[in-house]
């Protein structure tokens, strides 16, 4: 066994102990099953490294923890982007985190060489989802759904080169929007971009712009410049680097390692730099190279309708047709779009955040019926909103502002001055608890009331209800307000309905 050979001899005594425990069950005399040599000889291995006095305890490259202060702006961030996607009348739903190999292969194009696969643990080969899209589409398939709106919230995982500083990871979340079924052209895809625009301009996070082009017009813009059909989607990877890399790199990278003729580069040089509104797809209608092209001219003629779908929405200017857009994805056939920041808030003098684009999506009409015996197609668009970058966004401008963020939700802190009153303490916060307030107390029987007020400063708790001796004998309680420091007293059964009061008024 090839491992063997890698431990070290203080290990081996550790790998002997495991291998001469008692075989399992279904193994038969001295024979031991696979599995638990396996078992074995990786426990010796985690075991010797972590006696190594330079073992460093991190989280793995790419991945990060969420403290309670990230937790409370991602939950706002969510919160504001599910609720629009139920605005709009998705229904949640979810898939499993990892699928079989088989399901996501040779749907990513070049990417799919940044799947995660998991070690075989029973006879299927699995890997990490890497979008949310594909596991959409084989669930319509399996479960023979003609017609959805959906929305989808889950962590996906990309084994590339993590980015930190650009709010890029290798395990992240994603928000995804798709209208799946049989509907008029465009009206679908226009909903999806409103969707991006409620959505960003909800966040706050500045001005923006969405890019939009169709993959018919990508295609037939190869065809047209003279690009092999063999070559159509390693050189759209290329294309959609273009946010990313100056186009001489990029050029280079379609001539030198993909073997395309420089002068068909050139002719795609010219394209790619076009953008505008709907006066660009009128004048791609009379490009002498495009205009033969069938597939190209499909293409604008949707996306003359989408814009006047998108001027109906009001959102008509906050949208570009872009034909250095590429979306390398293989399973997008139609239309394809991608929202991109073009300020991000910062303070004077600093330099703005680069993150990349912030949502995108696009129609996929063809991958529903990868999955399906018959081949039934399932026409569906879609949309994924960026959340990790638009975290990372918000995060650095609550940092530059210096803004806190509190943690907890609690509304009233119940606490005493007094020893020997947690029986009290307990009977008040059981009350309050039952009537749906949010409350707590400190865990000590008799604690000081500076440490119980302090406590309640620093976390941001508006009301204290406080009991003693006195207040016991009058059948009356405190409530302190923590940002005044002033102080009432009430009737002890009157104590639930001026809570309520309080906190619908504040």
């Amino acid at each position: 066994m090839p491992l063997l050979g890698l431990l070290p001899r203080r290990a081996w005594a550790a790998l002997l102990s495991q291998l001469l425990r008692p075989p399992c069950a279904s193994c038969t005399g001295a024979v031991r099953c696979q599995s638990q040599v396996a078992e074995a000889v990786l426990t010796s291995q985690l075991k010797a490294h972590r006696e190594k006095p330079n073992f460093i305890v991190k989280t793995p490259k790419g991945t990060r923890d969420l403290s309670p202060q990230h937790m409370v702006v991602r939950e706002k961030i969510l919160d504001l982007v599910i609720s629009c996607f139920k605005r709009h009348g998705a229904k949640g739903m979810d898939t499993p985190a990892f699928e079989l190999k088989e399901t996501l292969t040779e749907k990513y194009g070049e990417d799919s060489g940044l799947m995660y696969d998991l070690k075989d643990q029973g006879g299927e080969l699995l890997s990490l989802r890497y979008d949310l899209t594909v596991p959409f589409a084989r669930y319509l398939a399996m479960n023979k759904v003609k017609k959805m709106k959906r929305y989808h919230v889950g962590k996906v995982w990309r084994r590339e080169s993590p980015s930190i500083v650009q709010g890029r990871y290798r395990e992240f979340c994603q928000c995804d929007f798709d209208i799946a079924g049989q509907f008029d052209p465009m009206i679908p895809d226009a909903e999806c971009l409103k969707i991006m625009c409620e959505i960003l301009s909800g966040l706050q996070l500045g001005d923006f712009l969405i890019k939009v082009n169709d993959r018919r017009i990508v295609d037939g813009m190869f065809a047209a410049c003279g690009v092999p059909e063999s070559k159509f989607r390693a050189i759209c990877s290329s294309i959609d680097k273009l946010d990313k890399m100056a186009w001489k790199d990029v050029r280079h990278e379609m001539v030198a390692k993909k073997g395309l003729a420089p002068e068909v580069a050139d002719r795609i040089g010219d394209y790619v730099q076009c953008h505008g509104g709907v006066s660009l797809v009128e004048q791609m209608f009379q490009d002498p190279r495009l205009s033969q092209n069938k597939q190209a001219l499909e293409g604008l003629g949707d996306l003359k309708l989408l814009f006047e779908y998108l001027t109906l929405f009001g959102i008509a200017e906050k949208i570009s047709f872009d034909l250095s857009l590429a979306r390398g994805l293989d399973y997008y056939t139609g239309v394809i779009y991608e929202a991109v920041l073009l300020q991000t808030p910062t303070q004077a003098g600093e330099e703005p955040l680069n993150v990349g684009s912030v949502a995108a999506g696009g129609r996929y009409d063809g991958l529903v019926g990868m999955f399906d015996p018959k081949g039934h197609k399932v026409p569906c668009v879609g949309l994924s909103i960026g959340v990790e970058r638009i975290f990372y966004i918000v995060e650095q401008r609550m940092k530059t502002k210096g803004e806190k963020v509190r943690t907890t939700e609690t509304q009233v802190f119940v606490a005493t001055p007094q020893k020997n009153f947690l029986q009290e303490r307990l009977k008040l916060i059981t009350e309050l608890w039952d009537a749906g307030i949010k409350a707590e107390m400190l865990y000590k029987n008799n604690p000081k009331l500076l440490t119980q007020l302090h406590y309640c400063e620093s976390t941001g708790i508006p009301l204290v209800v406080i009991t003693g001796e006195q207040e016991l004998k009058e059948g009356i309680i405190k409530i302190r307000s923590v940002a005044s420091r002033e102080e009432v007293a009430i009737k002890r059964e009157d104590l639930v309905a001026e809570i309520q009061k309080r906190l619908s008024e504040s």
